[in-house]
């Protein structure tokens, strides 16, 4: 692929991410993204060969925009610092934007019914996530804001899973009464200082 064909997938790729985001994965056609674009359908298969190929490539776009817009530790001085950023980014995006959570919701949906080729650029870029919180957690153990963990391994996935999947859930439709009556930002707060706490 050339640099010129790789610019225009990438904005593709981000026209596209806004028609997934008002609406969902599935209610979008090819049809309503080469709408949206101004361009033929046969130019959208020409590019990505089928919808899933676009899904996936909204999906790393969204990942890169995510990282670069709220994970940047670089700002912060100690391992705690990074750390308590790397969580607290979950909240800033969950504010920011939530809808990018209700994709995520759909993403994996979707991934689960239909083909799972070319998954790996995507988990790629789940591990660059991982990289950033082990290497504030080193940070964070050598300068001994941060106490040490049995298994660092387990605890990463455990609270970034914990994580991910309540702000997927707030982020969708409030199913009872209860959900309505809850401060939904609050509940990420509380999951963010519980998993701190255990580190600090």
């Amino acid at each position: 692929m050339n640099l010129f064909q790789h610019a225009q997938e990438v904005v593709m790729a981000e026209e596209t991410a806004k028609l997934f985001l008002n609406k969902s994965i599935n209610e979008v056609t090819i049809k309503d993204i080469a709408t949206h674009l101004g361009v033929g359908e046969a130019t959208i298969y020409r590019h990505f060969d089928t919808k899933y190929n676009i899904v996936l490539s909204v999906a790393r776009y969204l990942q890169t925009k995510m990282l670069s817009g709220y994970y940047n530790l670089s700002n912060c001085k100690t391992g705690y610092e990074k750390i308590e950023k790397f969580y607290k980014s979950f909240l800033s995006i969950y504010k920011d934007n939530p809808r990018y959570y209700k994709f995520i919701n759909e993403f994996d949906a979707f991934i689960l019914t239909n083909r799972t080729e070319n998954i790996s650029s995507y988990e790629e870029g789940i591990d660059v996530f991982k990289d950033i919180f082990f290497e504030a957690y080193d940070l964070g153990l050598k300068d001994g804001t941060i106490k040490k963990m049995d298994n660092i391994d387990n605890f990463y996935f455990a609270t970034t899973h914990a994580l991910l999947g309540l702000c997927k859930k707030l982020a969708d439709k409030d199913i009872i009464t209860q959900d309505k009556s809850l401060d939904k930002g609050r509940e990420i707060e509380v999951l963010i200082d519980t998993i701190l706490y255990r580190l600090k």
